[in-house]
């Protein structure tokens, strides 16, 4: 076989059924052999970081590995962003990019770039492949690296002579990596100290991260949460990992987290941390993050654990098998965990007197749109399992607030890295997943402008994608702070030029709908599900609403900002 024949028949031992690529000069083999492949299915995006972003979101959705293909020279610079998103968030994916022949590597030939070193800061393995016959081991581990242990992305930079080179092919059986051994089974010991800790705690707060979604232990933390009838508070990346109309969520904690999400951590005696990675967004001021609670920190990456904050109890290991192994602890000693609940009930009660005091509100308008109506609004008529992508703004902050989320894996949004032009690709992704499930973008005027051009995507592969735009004809989140810290100096944050994106929609063949009034924001929705194909919905909503409450720099999570 050829090399690019080993990389196609490689991704079929994988599993892999959809790629997102570009094509270029260094992988024109590669497409060249993707044409006679029946098994896998290719969507060109209009970008290479749209290719990128499609792969997370595809990996989100599904939960399997996401992949990308670029070529050299600037189709692999223009994944980088792509890459750095999926890092930060721990999303699998293995990315395939285009390289120069191996003798003019170092000459600074037609379009190379490093690309190896370029991502080393931002994969969390990469190769460069100089022999054929090295190929198919090296792809074998690519995927292994990508979804074991902490998941995330891996590129494999593929020169062209080596694509065109042939070798016999044989896939290896397994992966035997020196110095790469993920801990998956949670020490009994700790677990049992942990058990400990949770009966001993009065108003214990059960802490849930990104790393609930990726190892599925949706469940066993439903079942926890019931079994000691704590409250759990979720990041932005956990949002769909608990029920967030059950009694015990609090919603989101962090920068703009509920103002019950915040006290109940601030006020905290214990606090069980699962899979969460304590973001300084999600902290505030580390010396007041909940300063009178002891610390479970469950992570399956031992390199988390007391990176930002001090741990009482360290537990590294996959949170599916800990949580097993705690619930099955704990419910060794069903009369303690009754006793427990009751004597929990003050502390439900306080929280509930949080929520009833400072929920989360805004002031209804007669004559505008609140951007949060249109959200409650989109939840109250979508599907239970519709996946919602967003952007990066004000409009990703209201989606988390404010749509209830009732199943995993149905909320995709860029966290640690924050990248505005997410959420199109991100769905186009999930969409060529799901291809009969409801998916759902919701943008900001600014942030849908950095990758519009995935319109064309959509509505050539007839991925009926449901776009809403929130528009302010603002950069949104950065002139809120303008407003708040910066007396109001809106420095390049109003997007003077308006634009009309129902026109923009039907110039790309897609469905458009722009709506100005309350009233006709439900009607609107409902004409938008109930068409084919992908939708653009513009509301234009009002001008400097504000994502509330909000922590400010530096501030402790007590320190919230409260709407007016």
């Amino acid at each position: 076989m050829t090399g690019s024949q080993i990389l196609l028949e490689c991704f079929k031992q994988e599993g892999v059924d959809t790629v997102f690529g570009y094509p270029g000069g260094t992988v024109i083999n590669i497409y060249d052999d993707l044409m006679k492949s029946e098994d896998i299915q290719h969507i060109l995006p209009r970008h290479e970081q749209a290719a990128v972003h499609a792969a997370d979101g595809y990996a989100r959705a599904t939960g399997k590995v996401g992949v990308a293909i670029a070529t050299s020279g600037p189709g692999a610079t223009n994944t980088i962003t792509g890459i750095g998103t999926a890092y930060m968030d721990s999303i699998p994916m293995v990315v395939i990019t285009g390289q120069v022949p191996t003798p003019l590597i170092g000459n600074d030939a037609f379009q190379e770039a490093d690309i190896v070193g370029i991502t080393r800061p931002i994969t969390k393995h990469n190769y460069l492949v100089k022999d054929v016959k090295d190929l198919a081991r090296i792809l074998k581990q690519a995927f292994y690296i990508a979804r074991t242990g902490r998941p995330g992305p891996v590129v494999v930079d593929l020169p062209k002579d080596v694509q065109i080179a042939e070798t016999d092919f044989e896939y290896p059986e397994k992966v035997e990596l020196r110095g790469y051994k993920p801990t998956y089974s949670g020490n009994v010991r700790q677990v049992a100290k942990a058990a400990k800790m949770i009966m001993q705690a009065r108003k214990p707060v059960i802490y849930v991260g990104g790393g609930a979604t990726l190892s599925d232990a949706d469940k066993e933390l439903l079942k926890l949460a019931e079994m000691i009838q704590a409250p759990v508070t979720t990041t932005l990346m956990a949002m769909a990992a608990f029920p967030q109309t059950h009694p015990l969520a609090l919603g989101m904690l962090g920068m703009h987290g509920t103002y019950y999400a915040n006290m109940a951590v601030t006020n905290s005696d214990l606090l069980i941390s699962l899979g969460a990675r304590f973001d300084d967004r999600v902290t505030g001021k580390i010396a007041t993050f909940a300063p009178d609670a002891k610390i479970i920190h469950v992570d399956i990456d031992p390199t988390s654990i007391k990176k930002n904050v001090r741990v009482d109890l360290p537990i590294v290991g996959d949170l599916k098998d800990v949580m097993k192994k705690l619930v099955k602890e704990l419910g060794e000693n069903k009369s303690e965990l009754k006793k427990l609940s009751k004597e929990l009930a003050p502390w439900r009660e306080e929280i509930d007197g949080w929520k009833k005091s400072h929920p989360l509100t805004y002031k209804q308008s007669k004559s505008e749109i609140k951007p949060q109506f249109v959200i409650e609004k989109l939840r109250e008529l979508s599907d239970d399992d519709a996946i919602v992508t967003t952007e990066v703004g004000q409009h990703q902050m209201w989606t988390a607030q404010f749509f209830k989320f009732l199943q995993p894996r149905t909320f995709l949004s860029s966290g640690g890295l924050g990248t505005m032009g997410y959420g199109l690709p991100a769905a186009l992704g999930a969409q060529a997943a799901f291809p009969k499930r409801q998916v759902i973008d919701i943008s900001g005027d600014g942030s849908f402008q950095m990758n519009s051009q995935e319109l064309a995507t959509l509505v050539q592969y007839r991925l009926p994608v449901k776009i809403v735009i929130l528009n302010n004809n603002f950069l949104g989140m950065v002139r809120q702070w303008q407003q708040l810290f910066f007396d109001k100096r809106y420095s390049q944050t109003c997007l003077e030029l308006p634009i009309d994106f129902k026109k923009l929609a039907e110039a790309y063949g897609a469905t458009g709908f722009s709506v100005s009034k309350p009233g006709e924001v439900e009607e609107t929705i409902k004409k938008a599900f109930a068409t084919d194909g992908p939708v653009i919905m513009e509301f234009k909503v009002s001008r400097e609403e504000n994502v509330m409450p909000m922590v400010p720099a530096g501030a402790g999570l007590n320190e919230m900002v409260l709407a007016s």
